[in-house]
Parts: C-alpha cells; structure tokens; sequence
C-alpha cells in the first residue's frame, strides 16, 4: 500500500469511525471539526481499543486533603498519640497490616485487599516544596508540575496527545460535573458527565439535585476541586470538537449502561453510584483507557473523628463493591485503581478536634496485576518540617510508574522530565 492510500484511508476510518454514530444529523459544523481533526492527527497511527483488551487506570479523587496519619496509621509510635491525644486511633481499634502499621477501622475491606495480596500501599507522598492551598495544590497534582512553575496542560492530557491521536472521544471519561485539570490538552479529549440517563448531547448540562449536592461535602467542606481546561485549538473548533465529543460518547455510553447490569449491591451513595457506573462502562467494552471520579469531604478542620470515619467508610465499602464487580466480570487484572488527594493533614491535632492543611500522604493502588505491599518509608513524626510530614515519593514517580508500566506510554514525553519508577507494577 503506498503512503497517500494509506494516509487516506486512515482519514476516512477516522472520519467514519466519529460519524458513524451520527449519521443523518450531522450539522454543518461537524465537516470542519473533521477536518481539524484529520490535520491534527496527521503522521499518528489510529489508534482503535477495542475496550476488551487494553489496561485501565481508574483514578479515585479524595478532595479536600485526606488525613494520611489517620488513615494509614503508625500505630506503635508514641509521637502519633502525644501529637493526637483527643484524634488518634487508639491501637486496640487498629486494623493491623504489619508491626507497626494499620488502617482506620472503617476500612476493612482494604485491609483484606492488602493482606490478599490485591493492594498496594504507597507511603509519604508528596513534593518539594508543598503548597497548602487546595486550589495550587490540586493544580500541581493534575498538572504534574513543580511547585514553583505553571503548567497549561493536564498529565492526562498530555498522555492523550502524545500517546492517543485518533483515539475515540471517550479514551478518557471523567464521572463528574466538572472536567478535571488532569484531562486539559492540547487538541481536547474525553468527556465528563454524572448520571448516564441524563448524558444527552441535545439536554446540555446537567442539573445537580439538591440531594446530589448535600452529598458532596456538606458542612462548608471542600467537595471536589478541578482547574480550568485548556486547548490550542482556536474556540471555534474547541466548541465545535466538545460538541462532537459528547455527541458520540453520549449515544454509546447510554447504550452500554442500558444494557449491562451488575448482581453487585453497591452502596447507595454518590460514590458507590459513580463506580458502579463505571463498572458498567468497563464491562460494557467501552474503549476508555482512564476513568476518573472523586469523593468529597475531606477537608476535616473540626470534628474530625466522626467525619473521616463515615468517609473512609464509604470509600471501603464503595473499592469492595468495584472490585468484586471486576472480578465477576473478568476485568479485575486489567484494571489499576489509584487514589490520591491533593495533600495530608498536620501531625498535630488543631483546636477545634480537627486538622489542619498538610504536606505528604499516603496512596492506595488495587488491582490483580498489582505488586503488593508497602512502597516509599514512612515520613518521621519527629523530623517535621514547621510541623508537616516530608514526603519520601514524589508523586510523579508513581505517575511515571503507571505510564510506563501500565499504560505503556513514555512518562518522559509527559512529565517533561524523567522520574524514577516504583516497584508496585
């Protein structure tokens, strides 16, 4: 086949491949979308997952600085208990993993999946010189910059354009009511909706009931962060591509959510509802290779013990529900879960029987594919900095994990810089 047959006939796969699904109704604006799309994707070989086949990354976002100390807890060291006396867990409630360490009580579930051998572990991760201000926090994670430095691009967003032209709108689905920072991309990609039955390119946005809304935080707490998105298409063809994007997306994720059902009991809450969706789209054979959600909340300034206990309850009980779902479906091996939030809490409890904002934390990664165990050294208790935890993994280096090992993608071309790799994949 000489290059120009070649060439033609990947745009015209790549031109069917989008307009398949709306064929009849095409406006007149789609002809120049596809054609902005063809120039863009010029020189990148189609990409076509089959949804069936291809690793996944499902990315869980604890907004408003989860307590790391109080979640994965070191329960034999005196400091946790002197800086803590009214917070800490005592040992005796400690869901033991090792001789020194344990999880919160209401996160049994995660300490069968640790013991197991399905969940990973990563201690003291953060980044130099750590920013406490959610917003710049949030931005440095989904950007994956330095602290000093801006970044317009998501890390996401970059793996698509680097690593996904001519990829299907829905490479990257964000179960939400705000696309994350972690998706802005150059020639945008991806598409974020909550609620399936009301994802229709025709109804535009989706309306968050006052039900809804209480779930997500509650109590003047930070519910879910997301930054700006950015794209080098002029606006035009920006508006013209989103559009796009959510018409395709939207006729095949309401198909696939109509017709796969799941004999898993989810929790009845936003979150359980959110996994369970996406549960439903992994079966479903959609060709998404990172999904994204978040849970809210976890700003804990006051009355902390009530709250991040009923917190990490329903993120327990919500992981146990997904990963039997993928384990009944036959997906558990093909997909990792990473949790993270945007930073920790202090090491010593504030006035108000709470915590203030922080620096390192720890992750959890699930997954049948996954290396088990601790990863990174917990941060000292002792050796603070003006009383916050030094991280001991930059958490670049478990993006730069993820993309190279599991997405098979080059975390240099990026990340902008190499990071070095962590034994968890």
């Amino acid at each position: 086949m000489n290059p120009s047959t070649f060439h033609t006939r990947r745009a015209f796969l790549r031109t069917t491949l989008l307009g398949g699904a709306l064929a009849g109704t095409l406006p007149a604006f789609i002809d120049r979308t596809f054609a902005a799309l063809n120039t863009a994707a010029q020189g990148s070989a189609l990409q076509v997952a089959t949804g069936r086949d291809q690793p996944i990354l499902v990315i869980l976002q604890l907004s408003g600085g989860n307590d790391g100390l109080n979640t994965v807890i070191p329960y034999t060291d005196d400091a946790y208990y002197r800086a803590r006396p009214r917070l800490a867990i005592p040992a005796g409630s400690v869901l033991r993993l090792d001789e020194q360490t344990g999880l919160h009580p209401a996160l049994p579930e995660l300490a069968r999946a640790y013991g197991e051998g399905e969940a990973c572990l990563l201690q003291g991760v953060g980044y130099p010189n750590p920013n406490r201000s959610h917003f710049r926090s949030m931005e440095i994670w989904q950007t994956a910059s330095d602290a000093e430095r801006t970044e317009r691009h998501g890390w996401l967003g970059r793996y698509f354009d680097n690593c996904c032209p001519g990829a299907d709108p829905a490479v990257g689905v964000n179960v939400g009511d705000q696309t994350p920072q972690a998706f802005s991309a150059a020639r945008p990609v991806g598409v974020s909706f909550r609620n399936a039955e009301r994802f229709r390119f025709a109804d535009g946005a989706e309306v968050m009931t006052e039900a809804e809304a209480s779930e997500d935080g509650g109590g003047g707490s930070v519910g879910a962060l997301a930054g700006g998105t950015h794209s080098d298409l002029d606006p035009l063809h920006y508006i013209e591509r989103v559009a796009l994007d959510a018409q395709v997306a939207s006729d095949r994720v309401n198909e696939i959510a109509g017709r796969t059902r799941s004999a898993i009991e989810y929790p009845a809450n936003r979150l359980g509802n959110d996994l369970k969706l996406i549960a439903q789209l992994i079966a479903g054979g959609m060709p998404t290779r990172v999904y994204y959600a978040s849970q809210g909340g976890f700003d804990t300034h006051a009355r902390q013990l009530d709250t991040h206990a009923q917190l990490l309850g329903q993120l327990d009980a919500a992981l146990a529900a997904f990963t039997r779902d993928l384990k009944a479906q036959g997906n558990f091996d093909r997909v990792v879960i990473m949790t993270f939030s945007e930073f920790g809490r202090r090491v010593a409890q504030n006035g108000s029987e709470g915590t203030d904002h922080g620096t390192a934390a720890p992750m959890f990664l699930l997954g049948g594919a996954l290396r088990p165990g601790f990863v990174g050294t917990a941060p000292s208790l002792t050796d603070l900095d003006d009383g916050d935890l030094r991280h001991t993994v930059d958490f670049r280096s478990v993006y730069a994990t993820v993309l190279e090992k599991w997405l098979r993608a080059p975390s240099k071309e990026v990340l902008g810089r190499s990071f070095p790799t962590l034994g968890f994949l």
